[in-house]
């Protein structure tokens, strides 16, 4: 028999969008999943947006309170994608309230921010899932298992990539992700969250690190009105950049590992150039977010001049089969997200966690604070703790 699960989504831009079409086609793709998610409404503070979601997609609500989700009996779980300023306020109250919450990284703006949202999770018994969405990748989890397997010997190093343009235009708006009240440390809670937890995923925890950051485009025009997306705001009142376009770090992992991780929002030419490159003692794994369904493998005992060989995903490996047929048959970004969808209702109706968690984005948020104390330092900080 399957329940209904009533959902709500916070925060309507692209990624409510992205969360409420991944509740759509979860049922589809596992048609095996005990809970059928039900959208009961939708809540966003752009005077309209809420009215157009519920329309287009089918909610039977719209609100620009969030504060009324909460309150709502029918609404059993949320997806919280508003602004990085009000993951801690709104994820606190709904664990409070008893919901479910899927929400997206970095979780606030601090580790303390994080480990907030985690510890009123833990003690509303409620289920909380992350946007890690990378990491869902078949490639990406065949490379997991690769190097747990012992496939390339024990690692020594690796290095991860997360280079996009998105706010390489000097004309793009000043709007909240630059300011570091509501958008946090930039390109680091952006892009290098996601390179901490592949780093995790694949390796295991970091032990410290050195960071150096830098502000590129230091002013921006105030937009007029509500924007969404990565929106244009050219001739407007000039306002200074607060927060990080770029970072470059350092890693020293616990098992002795060492690791390079480069992240930057405005690289011109570059077009979501993310990947990594594990190195171990007898081989290597290589992965491309733009060619997402192959995974590069060097194993054996050949160590010099050893060859490289391109292994195409198929329904052996990771989630695959809920999509495609056989290898070679590609899957897309959206696709990563009903991944996501999938293992958070699954955590809900089995009542265990099932894919990312909170102790990964507390995790992931520690590496951020102390990327941000290195290079305030010039020094190595230690990854430890919610400080």
């Amino acid at each position: 028999m399957v329940d209904t699960l009533g959902v709500a989504v916070i925060g309507f831009g692209w990624m409510g969008r992205v969360h409420t079409q991944a509740y759509a086609r979860v049922r589809h793709h596992y048609p095996q999943l005990p809970l059928a998610p039900e959208l009961v409404t939708v809540a966003e503070e752009v005077p309209g947006r809420a009215e157009e979601a519920a329309a287009q997609f089918g909610f039977a609500s719209a609100t620009r309170d969030w504060r009324e989700v909460a309150a709502d009996p029918r609404v059993r779980a949320v997806s919280i994608t508003a602004p990085n300023f009000l993951h801690r306020e709104i994820g606190v109250a709904m664990a409070e309230a008893g919901k479910h919450i899927w929400i997206e990284k970095p979780v606030g703006l601090t580790a303390e921010d994080a480990g907030a949202v985690a510890d009123a999770v833990a003690a509303a018994g409620v289920q909380g899932t992350v946007g890690f969405n990378y990491r869902n990748a078949p490639a990406v989890e065949a490379a997991r298992e690769l190097i747990a397997a012992g496939e390339i010997g024990t690692v020594t190093h690796l290095r991860i990539r997360l280079f996009s343009d998105y706010a390489a235009h000097p004309e793009g708006a000043l709007t909240w992700r630059y300011e570091r009240e509501r958008g946090g440390s930039g390109v680091l809670g952006d892009l290098a969250s996601h390179g901490v937890d592949l780093a995790r995923y694949l390796v295991g925890d970091l032990a410290s690190l050195t960071a150096d950051t830098a502000i590129f485009v230091p002013e921006r025009a105030r937009p007029s009105g509500a924007t969404s997306g990565h929106s244009r705001a050219a001739g407007g009142e000039l306002g200074a950049v607060e927060n990080e376009d770029y970072v470059s770090c350092l890693l020293r992992f616990a098992s002795g590992a060492r690791g390079v991780l480069e992240a930057c929002r405005v690289s011109v030419g570059e077009q979501n150039n993310y990947g990594f490159e594990v190195h171990g003692t007898r081989g290597a794994v290589f992965w491309d977010f733009r060619r997402m369904n192959e995974l590069g493998v060097s194993r054996g005992t050949t160590y010099q001049d050893q060859s490289v060989t391109t292994v195409y995903v198929g329904p052996g490996h990771g989630e695959f089969a809920a999509f495609q047929p056989g290898a070679a048959n590609a899957m897309g970004y959206d696709d990563l997200k009903v991944v996501e969808a999938y293992r958070f209702l699954r955590s809900v109706a089995e009542g265990t966690p099932h894919g990312a968690t909170l102790t990964d984005a507390v995790h992931s948020a520690a590496a951020l604070d102390a990327m941000a104390r290195s290079a305030r330092s010039g020094s190595w900080a230690e990854v430890t703790g919610r400080a």
